[in-house]
């Protein structure tokens, strides 16, 4: 068959890939490929298809698109995710799955993506476009519909989705994709469904699809107008307080966010995305603040009178379900580059890059400061809380028959770590308290995926940031119940040579849910690993589980450790070694990290025959009575929220009610 002049004949599979291969991104004059590579896994939907255009593509221009090969659907997405969080969303890698299991896996993974603001290319397989094979292995059969598949799933997770089922659907498909992974604003999972049999059709295409694209990532300008609002709600503040979000790391405005905090003296608190905005030793840096707190980030937050929102969602554990802001006159200032979170509690909204926006208020406040009071305020607090976090570093005894507490794991990875190592997690007790405690250095050093809070990211996770970052050592801290929910991306880390840290904390069960459950009364029941005893209840006899022998087994070194000494040298050994290690540590549960003396809503049995349930339902009333709808008005002569009655801090009666 004669191609046409100025095309080029290709399956549709294999256009997609020479088409990833070429898109570029830039943005401040940096420019780099928008792929670093497709991860896969192969099965009857995509191995002739995508597969194929692969190994294609391997063998006739290397380097291209790297294909790597993953253990674990979620896994891969887990990967791509934390790869393009490490590359402040301006890179990041396709994932080809089979149809069926294989796409559905995906599903938890692009919930992750999109709920993160993070981007990833999904491209898994689907049922055949011509029904010619049908009812086809792993299809999904409905009486109602017949345009129907399993991967439907990914549409409520999804920021962009897509079906191929022709070829000339595929450009504008294409680029519909690029346009929502290279915004800002915009960007989340994309998913691009094809049909097995359009995978593996033929059809000529127009060369220009293949010409390189550079994609332009763009800082938004604060309009004048709402600038001018924002600044006169600042000024009349005279206990502010700023709140930075993942968007001021993503935006490289930690500079900024210094230069700002310097000059006017607001204290700065940290979302678990934002966790590294500031260094926790900066003068202003007050630490994290919400459920998983500081109490000096807490404090500050109950007396603020203004509260100023740069790149946060105000996610349900920074406003600590809506009870860490306490004056009656609180009004928010939020800078967002998407309009949903700038208008968050009826707040004074910027819709702008965080780096240009408080480049331009520093600009417009420029003489304007804090009084000497609130400095002093600020210092107190911190200073108190890094009191707190030393004793939880360094206890005076440790748990149970002399084990380590999981404080005084996090304490000798903190202090063994360089200051740009990358500390990760995701799930259980651990990231609540490495939000509280860990001591950030580095813009990059801090990496929580706590959108999701998915158990089994931090492997996964961990992999994707040390190839984005090779120059830097990545720790990964999991629990045994995350570590049980994805092991096997070790068997990646060996396969390509990926050095991450992995420090397994034994304590043989679910450590966060379990303290959780006894606080809400319900007494950790199904939180431990245990036997079941002869009544026929979980609580027997801990499980002979040995985690060490399993990571073991999957190919990774593996030290195991008794107490703080051989921790320290474990550690010490595992970041010298340039192989993926795994350092094993059992700890006792039933040592808490300090308070943030904070709260978070999770409903209790308003009636029950448990003492234990009852007590921990006086609690819970006493706490929703300070929850608050955080609509103060912001406009200038809208009520009297500006008025120095209102600017008071809550009473000690008001803030028991």
């Amino acid at each position: 068959m004669t191609t046409p002049a100025g095309t080029a004949r290709l399956t549709v599979a294999q256009a997609v890939v020479r088409f990833l291969a070429r898109q570029w991104v830039e943005r401040d004059g940096e420019r780099q490929r928008l792929f670093a590579g497709c991860l896969g896994i192969f099965g009857h939907g995509n191995v002739a298809g995508l597969g194929q255009a692969l190994l294609q593509a391997e063998i006739d221009e290397p380097g291209e698109l790297p294909y790597v090969l993953g253990r674990n659907e979620q896994a891969m997405v887990h990967t791509a995710v934390a790869y393009a969080r490490a590359k402040d969303r301006l890179q990041t890698w396709a994932v080809s799955t089979s149809i069926g299991p294989g796409a559905t896996n995906m599903v938890t993974g692009a919930a992750l993506a999109t709920i993160n603001r993070l981007p990833v290319l999904l491209l898994p397989a689907d049922t055949f476009a011509t029904r010619s094979a049908g009812a086809l292995l792993q299809e999904l059969e409905r009486p109602d519909a017949g345009d129907v598949s399993v991967n439907d799933a990914f549409r409520p997770v999804s920021r962009y989705f897509d079906r191929i089922w022709r070829p000339e659907q595929l450009p504008g498909a294409l680029l519909g994709a690029m346009r929502v992974l290279t915004d800002p604003a915009e960007t989340g999972a994309v998913t691009l469904c094809f049909p097995q049999d359009v995978q593996a059709e033929a059809f000529d295409w127009p060369e220009e699809l293949f010409a390189e694209r550079t994609w332009h990532v763009g800082r938004p300008v604060p309009e004048r107008a709402a600038l001018n609002r924002a600044v006169e709600v600042i000024r009349s503040a005279r206990r502010p307080l700023l709140v930075a979000g993942g968007g001021v790391i993503y935006s490289h405005a930690t500079g900024a966010l210094d230069a700002f905090a310097t000059a006017t003296g607001i204290p700065v608190a940290q979302t678990q995305a934002g966790k590294g905005a500031l260094p926790f030793d900066h003068p202003q840096s007050v630490g994290a603040i919400g459920s998983t707190g500081t109490t000096a980030a807490n404090a500050l937050a109950r007396e603020a009178d203004v509260v100023i929102g740069v790149g946060t969602r105000w996610q349900d554990f920074t406003t600590a379900s809506r009870t860490a802001f306490g004056h009656p006159g609180v009004r928010f200032v939020n800078v967002n580059v998407t309009s949903m979170d700038a208008a968050k509690h009826a707040g004074v909204g910027v819709q702008a890059d965080a780096r240009e926006a408080l480049t331009a208020l520093i600009d417009v406040l420029a003489g304007w400061s804090v009084d000497d009071a609130h400095r002093a305020r600020t210092t107190e607090l911190k200073a108190a809380w890094e009191a707190t976090v030393d004793a939880a570093y360094h206890p005076q005894t440790s748990g149970a028959d002399g084990r380590l507490t999981q404080n005084e794991v996090i304490g000798l990875v903190n202090e063994v770590s360089a200051p740009r190592d990358v500390v990760v997690c995701a799930a259980g007790s651990m990231p609540g308290d490495l939000h509280k405690m860990w001591r950030v250095r580095d813009p990059k050093g801090y990496h929580v995926e706590y959108g999701y809070s998915c158990m089994g990211y931090e492997i996964p996770g961990g992999i994707g940031i040390a190839m984005a970052a090779p120059d830097r050592d990545v720790f990964v801290m999991i629990g045994d119940g995350s570590y049980l929910m994805m092991p096997t991306e070790l068997v990646t880390a060996v396969q390509e040579g990926v050095k991450i840290v992995v420090v397994l904390v034994q304590n043989h069960g679910f450590a966060s849910i379990g303290a959780l459950s006894e606080q809400l009364g319900s007494q950790r029941f199904g939180t431990r690993y245990r036997y079941r005893s002869p009544d026929g209840r979980l609580d027997g006899d801990v499980l002979p589980v040995d985690l060490a022998a399993n990571a073991a087994s999957l190919g990774v070194d593996v030290l195991v450790a008794h107490d703080g000494p051989s921790l320290e040298a474990a550690l010490r050994k595992a970041k010298a070694s340039d192989r993926a290690t795994v350092v094993h540590v059992e700890t006792d549960p039933l040592v808490d990290a300090p308070s943030s003396e904070s709260w978070w809503d999770v409903p209790v049995s308003e009636v029950s025959s448990l003492q234990s349930t009852q007590d921990a339902r006086a609690v819970y009333t006493a706490w929703k009575g300070r929850q608050r709808n955080l609509l103060t008005p912001s406009d200038p002569g809208t009520g009297d929220a500006r008025s120095p009655a209102n600017s008071r801090p809550p009473t000690s009666e008001e803030e028991t009610r």
